[in-house]
């Protein structure tokens, strides 16, 4: 590899496969950025978006909800599926609001998160940090290996130390490799998976690939369904070259799906019909 080991998120953007999904996305994005309605009503689009966002995050999360049931729904309190699809509205609200302190404290911002998602549900000792050893971790769809607390720390920190050096690596690669590490470690005892695909809106907004945030990878997630996600997951947590290359496309693929449902959007904007 042509990249030096001082970027290793820059590394990972050469992998076999990776570039092709890289223009794949930045050429989608350029697209709906380049549509007439985003002119004007660009604003429209960024609130469907997120709308459409939280309920493909949520879905993963075991609350699949039709879109015009999480549009109607005032009241998320009660029951674990409407907790989930509340949690994931929240985080999307809050995702745009911790730009400047992602690229200074990334850890900062993961803590800022799991508060939100928690939203009182969880002991107050247990919200907002990572967990200790022995305490338990609740996230059904995710079955690798459960990190001690000791491995997670560290992980965490160096996640950190490469965000703020900052990295050569398209978006799409630091996306990728932020909810990737995160659905690895499971950091807190809840709500890891809606963090995980929050961060990842976080990086690839903060990074001017998306800046409107109008591309929510969430809803390609959501689309490819549960298996897919689990399956391109666990071949990140393998490591190997192949299995990370993998994650990346099914990322990059995610954006496009969500590339596709805001081109929609605007479609139907211009027709008048939303």
């Amino acid at each position: 590899m042509s990249t030096t080991a001082s970027d290793p998120l820059a590394t990972l953007g050469a992998l076999p496969g990776v570039p092709d999904a890289v223009d794949s996305v930045r050429k989608a994005v350029d697209r709906v950025y380049g549509h007439r309605v985003m002119r004007r009503r660009s604003n429209e689009v960024t609130a469907e978006a997120a709308l459409r966002g939280s309920r493909g995050s949520a879905a993963l999360a075991g609350a699949d909800w039709n879109l015009e049931e999480v549009r109607r729904r005032t009241d998320f309190s009660g029951e674990d599926e409407a907790r989930t699809v509340g949690a994931a509205l929240r985080l999307t609200a809050e995702a745009g609001q911790l730009l400047s302190i992602w690229r200074q404290s990334p850890l900062r911002v993961l803590a800022r998160l799991h508060l939100v998602a928690a939203g009182g549900a969880a002991p107050d000792d247990a919200v907002g940090r990572p967990r200790l050893a022995g305490e338990p971790v609740e996230e059904p769809l995710i079955e690798a290996p459960l990190p001690g607390a000791d491995e997670v720390a560290g992980r965490l920190e160096g996640l950190s130390r490469l965000i703020i050096a900052g990295s050569a690596a398209p978006a799409l690669v630091t996306a990728a490799v932020v909810h990737g590490e995160l659905l690895a470690l499971r950091p807190f005892g809840s709500h890891n998976g809606l963090v995980a695909r929050t961060a990842e809106r976080v990086v690839l907004i903060g990074s001017g690939l998306d800046p409107k945030s109008i591309c929510p990878a969430e809803v390609g997630h959501g689309e490819q369904g549960r298996a897919a996600y689990v399956a391109a997951f666990e071949g990140y947590t393998t490591g190997t070259p192949e299995g990370v290359a993998a994650w990346i496309a099914h990322c990059g693929r995610s954006v496009e799906l969500g590339v596709r449902e805001s081109t929609a959007v605007c479609e139907a904007l211009q027709r008048g019909a939303a």
